[in-house]
């Protein structure tokens, strides 16, 4: 059997094939970002999920692709936390934006970018990926995702910002105060997770002309670090894969235009294609 997993800062998602590249189980656990959650959670919750569980021993080769995986010593953390649990597999670890790239391929060159819980991007000419762009992470990078978002929302909220009838809906909705952001932000294992979650209140008013600006602004930022230094954005179609993306995508269309760059396909989640590339170029 064979395991495909594609892992975020908030979740993952993992697809089992048999012996002969059909589905056998789908699952889901949180997400391994190893700059987040502490390697000593991963084992466990693994082991929690009794689907995966039970077909264990059974698993011959994992292809993991996370958040946070761009550098080779997070990559060393997964493959020996993952061995832990899967001892017959051998276990190969790329980036989330390996696994973008694959999911996002049609068959010609694209600018292929995330806008999920964090955000990033590369250029996929069907062999090579090119990384043009360090991923910073939420405290200096991550532009246009949901971690930025919900950070612009929650600082307009405590600054005094934001409109009154958004103020009061916020309020009423989540009752947080200072102390609580404090603590979510410094002492816990998912502080972008944490900011990231306010995308509901904001998605679900997305067409309130003051939210709207604001996603539109931070979108307008995505493009201006992540997408427009590729000298291929000018001609290549961009690609989009996560939730951040396919909830926002009338506003992020309308950035785009503003910027004459060519949006292609927005893909909420990719392990389905990323199970298909599998098939049909890798196993």
């Amino acid at each position: 059997m064979v395991a495909i997993v594609d892992s975020g800062s908030t979740k993952s998602d993992w697809v089992i094939l048999d012996e002969f590249k059909n589905v056998f189980l789908k699952a889901e656990t949180i997400g391994f970002n190893p700059n987040f959650i502490s390697k000593e959670l991963i084992v466990p919750e693994i082991e929690k999920n009794t689907s995966i569980n039970s077909v264990k021993n059974s698993i011959t080769k994992i292809y993991f692709y996370g958040s946070g995986c761009g550098v080779q010593q997070n990559c060393d953390i997964i493959i020996h936390e993952l061995g832990k649990v899967f001892t017959n597999a051998e276990i190969i670890v790329k980036e989330d934006l390996t696994a973008a790239a694959y999911a996002a391929y049609r068959g010609t060159p694209a600018i292929v970018c995330i806008l999920g819980t964090g955000s990033n991007s590369c250029y996929f000419d069907g062999k090579n990926i090119k990384i043009q762009l360090p991923s910073l992470g939420f405290l200096v990078g991550d532009e246009g995702s949901g971690s930025a978002i919900g950070k612009q929302l929650v600082r307009r909220f405590f600054m005094q910002k934001l409109p009154d009838d958004l103020s009061f809906e916020f309020e009423q909705t989540y009752k947080l105060t200072v102390d609580e952001v404090l603590k979510n932000m410094y002492h816990s294992t998912r502080p972008n997770a944490f900011l990231a979650d306010f995308n509901k209140f904001v998605v679900e008013r997305k067409e309130h002309p003051y939210l709207r600006k604001m996603v539109h602004d931070e979108m307008l930022n995505f493009f201006d670090y992540q997408v427009l230094p590729y000298k291929e954005s000018k001609d290549a179609e961009i690609n989009f894969i996560g939730s951040i993306a396919y909830y926002y995508e009338d506003i992020l269309r309308a950035a785009a235009a503003e910027l004459n760059v060519n949006v292609g396909q927005i893909v909420q989640k990719p392990i389905e294609s990323l199970v298909d590339y599998h098939i049909q170029y890798i196993l």
